[in-house]
């Protein structure tokens, strides 16, 4: 059923028939596989003839072409005529005769070529979108009520409807962190778009004041030691808040940093102190805990200040450092939500906020109102009708405290996790027998398994040869506490 509909989906995009406003006049793609239609030979001009395209771009990259993208969004999907906006994309193109892998960080679209893991795996083309309000893709003036994630995803859903056309094979969607959320949020509102979905350690908070999963997570996260490190460094910032403030003042006015968004340069000292145990496990691994301080207590004060400064970063909440990540909080405090956590081997004495909210790190001007009904209504609908989905965590990344679960209704879909992993879990990092299911499934997936692997799963492997520079892996690194 569910490719008998892709195919009807398929052939109604191919007659012209898409629908929605702005949305591209469909051309014929041809079966040689070289982008060439009746009436050019350049895949740069069939993507230009799009409506509603245009081209900021072209950067060369050995097997492929590298196009960066502006596309006209309604800013409403529900009222396209109530305004544009102009919305980043990029295309790793290689071939129409090649799958396509949609993916999207949840922020801001990298300019620079890359390979995300599904698209190295099934050796495809990748359209990569930046998230809408990350600037420069955001409406002027922002009618912040119109960042949400039904119409992200429908950014998303006409975007795919106006390169179906051009790159007619099957599609999957990929996202790590909040682009793994987006993902899962696309598949739940457009179901029929894609025919997979990869989402790598996405976040699920399913109950917004009910975090004592991230309190039990942190009690028996890695070693004892390693924890006992952490947690002493991060006491003794607080013990030494008033001349390592100091510090901050000074490192503050020499950069021209300022605190009117979070109300203060000690809510913001404090804040940065906080987020350090949980930046260590989301971006560090367990052997670097010998990097940290072993005895806090005698640090000086520059190394307790450095190696909060390293893992957490001083500049993240001050109003330059947010300014970038408004359109992150706001979901976060709209809709998302956001964990609190705990700190029992801190005196309450040394704790003011403890912390924040969301609301404490978008301008007051900006409105906002949480509607707890959202990830309800995601996560039941992941449970139930899952279809061709495959999440990815990390053992040692805190965001997996929460994850997605699937229930009896979900079809073809798993939940993996990588052992000893971070905040960059991948497909590579999975014990061997579940890297080779997920490998086949991806390709299974994307049309592109073959005969080998489908009669033994087991025989998977990508079907593009690593490149260092095009397939990083590193995680993408977000200051403070962002998913």
């Amino acid at each position: 059923m569910r490719t008998t509909l892709r195919w009807l989906l398929a052939l109604v995009v191919l007659i012209g028939t898409v629908g929605t406003a702005g949305t591209a006049t469909a051309v014929q793609p041809v079966a040689d596989g070289t982008g060439a239609t009746a009436g050019t030979t350049d895949i740069k001009d069939r993507l230009l003839a799009v409506k509603g395209m245009s081209l900021i771009e072209e950067k060369p990259y050995t097997g492929y072409r590298f196009f960066v993208l502006n596309y006209t969004q309604p800013v409403d999907h529900r009222h396209p005529s109530k305004g544009t906006f102009q919305q980043r994309i990029t295309v790793l193109h290689k071939d129409t005769s090649r799958p396509t892998v949609f993916y999207t960080g949840g922020y801001n679209v990298s300019t620079t070529p890359s390979r995300r893991e599904p698209t190295q795996i099934v050796d495809g083309n990748q359209v990569s979108m930046e998230y809408r309000y990350f600037t420069p893709s955001r409406p002027s003036p922002a009618d912040w009520s119109k960042l949400d994630i039904w119409q992200a995803a429908s950014d998303q859903h006409r975007i795919f409807q106006a390169l179906k056309p051009i790159y007619g094979k099957k599609w999957l969607s990929t996202g790590g962190s909040k682009g793994g959320m987006t993902a899962t949020y696309y598949e739940r509102f457009y179901p029929r778009d894609m025919d997979g979905v990869v989402a790598y350690v996405a976040p699920n908070d399913v109950v917004n004041n009910e975090d004592s999963a991230y309190d039990r997570f942190f009690a028996t996260v890695g070693t004892k030691e390693c924890r006992d490190r952490l947690n002493a460094v991060q006491r003794e910032a607080l013990v030494r808040r008033e001349p390592l403030k100091e510090k901050y003042e000074a490192y503050a006015a020499e950069n021209g940093y300022t605190f009117k968004t979070i109300g203060g340069l000690d809510r913001a000292y404090e804040a940065t102190v906080l987020d350090y145990v949980w930046g260590f496990w989301q971006y560090s691994l367990l052997a670097d805990c010998a990097d940290i301080p072993a005895d806090a207590a005698h640090a000086t004060d520059d190394e307790i200040w450095t190696s909060v400064d390293t893992i957490s970063g001083f500049s993240a909440y001050t109003d330059q450092g947010l300014e970038t990540y408004t359109p992150y909080y706001y979901q976060a405090g709209t809709q998302l939500g956001a964990p609190t956590i705990h700190f029992p081997y801190i005196e309450k004495k040394y704790i003011r906020y403890g912390y924040q909210p969301p609301r404490n790190f978008v301008p007051r001007e900006i409105p906002m109102r949480f509607q707890p009904g959202a990830m309800r209504d995601v996560d039941t609908w992941v449970k139930h009708n899952a279809d061709q989905m495959l999440f990815v965590y990390g053992e040692n990344d805190p965001w997996g405290a929460e994850p997605f679960h699937l229930g009896r209704g979900a079809h073809d879909s798993y939940v993996f996790t990588a052992p000893g992993a971070n905040h960059g879990a991948n497909v590579a990092g999975l014990v061997d027998d579940e890297k080779a299911l997920a490998t086949a499934r991806i390709l299974d997936w994307a049309g592109v398994a073959p005969a080998a692997v489908q009669a033994d799963p087991e025989k998977a492997k990508p079907l593009a040869r690593y490149d260092a520079k095009l397939d990083k892996r590193d995680v993408e690194r977000e200051p403070a506490l962002r998913p």
